[in-house]
């Protein structure tokens, strides 16, 4: 499994080819998320844009009117920044400077709170005994894919975060 590492001014990691299209993938599909057809009722986009004042939704609306066009596009840039920073065809060494690597988390966190969404996970689960209980199951099903690619961003995002944080 593809780990970062610091490698002087930049965290490096060399992905293989089935990384970089999972990462493709999930990537893409949040930029299409937030570009096409935009809408607030996806309990997703409610979790990656929450209601900044919950018991006051018109207070929430107006905060939303003049910041969500702003983190929307954000968090297409971070998506983007993974798109950009992956190996073209193939697998291959992925180099991050500081900037890069931040955009990388965020957007990995967006990723994942996007799938932990779809997946009906919260902060109580365990991911572990979902995944048991999913291989249980059906071991070529959707969810179990689903539950190992959340997995592996998680173990990437740490590895990134680490890297990033040892200097």
């Amino acid at each position: 499994m593809t780990m970062f590492r610091r490698s002087g001014e930049h965290c490096v990691a060399r992905f293989a080819p089935e990384e970089v299209n999972v990462l493709r993938k999930v990537a893409s599909e949040v930029v299409e998320l937030l570009t096409d057809g935009f809408d607030r009722d996806d309990p997703v986009l409610a979790r990656l844009f929450p209601d900044a004042y919950p018991d006051r939704p018109q207070d929430s609306a107006e905060y939303r009117r003049y910041t969500e066009g702003e983190l929307k596009t954000s968090k297409i840039d971070q998506a983007g920044a993974i798109l950009a920073g992956l190996p073209v065809t193939g697998g291959g060494e992925v180099r991050l400077d500081e900037e890069a690597a931040e955009a990388w988390l965020r957007a990995l966190n967006d990723v994942r709170l996007a799938l932990a969404v779809r997946l009906d996970l919260v902060d109580e689960t365990s991911l572990e005994s979902e995944l048991d209980d999913a291989v249980l199951r059906d071991p070529t099903s959707a969810r179990v894919y689903q539950l190992s690619v959340y997995a592996y961003l998680g173990y990437l995002q740490e590895s990134l975060l680490e890297a990033l944080t040892s200097a």
